[in-house]
């Protein structure tokens, strides 16, 4: 199977879509997703890229537009526990550092399945770190090894590295997948992914 890569940010609410969709993609093909953490605004800095809600600003209908493609995408999938956070948008820093600590540590999956559903399913400021280690502690976490792990500079080298790299090889932003050498961006392109998938399989 090729390697698939899944390039991500919890801050992003289609990262969130994308991630409820990838099991079944996995089960249809076989394939596993490599979960990559990048920081979302340091994409941004290196690309000269802006967030859609920049982007759209003062365009009428466009953003509108974007909520009509959202559910239509929620509906396709089943997405019933989306909720659009209300501290949105969210600085990602903290929890986008401990995805690499539960990455070294071997957990990895399950802290990223705990944060995006704080994030997109209970609305929870996971930009403030109180809540984080509350929210961490109640999923049955180590906390506070993980809010010491955050600021290992390795750990934070890591994620500067994971950005950077995966803007060299093309990322303008989040999501964005790697099928071998082959990119797509975007939760609308997961029917490319998963057919490229099949393709190079």
């Amino acid at each position: 199977m090729p390697q698939v890569e899944f390039h991500f940010d919890f801050g992003s609410p289609n990262t969130y879509c994308s991630h409820r969709v990838i099991p079944d993609i996995e089960k249809r093909t076989g394939a596993r997703f490599v979960y990559v953490p990048v920081l979302l605004g340091g994409v941004f800095k290196l690309t000269g890229n802006k967030s859609p809600m920049e982007w759209n600003k003062g365009v009428r209908n466009k953003a509108e537009y974007g909520q009509i493609e959202m559910q239509r995408f929620m509906r396709k999938h089943g997405l019933t526990k989306f909720r659009m956070n209300e501290h949105f948008p969210i600085n990602t820093v903290m929890i986008m550092r401990g995805a690499l600590v539960a990455e070294r540590d071997g957990y990895m999956m399950d802290y990223v399945e705990a944060v995006y559903r704080c994030m997109w399913e209970d609305s929870r400021n996971m930009g403030d770190p109180a809540v984080v280690m509350a929210e961490l502690k109640a999923a049955g976490f180590d906390a506070d090894a993980i809010a010491e792990g955050v600021q290992d500079p390795a750990i934070k080298q890591k994620l500067m590295d994971n950005t950077s790299a995966s803007v060299e090889r093309g990322n303008f932003g989040s999501p964005t997948f790697f099928v071998g050498d082959e990119m797509f961006f975007g939760k609308d392109k997961l029917r490319d992914v998963e057919e490229e998938i099949v393709a190079q399989g």
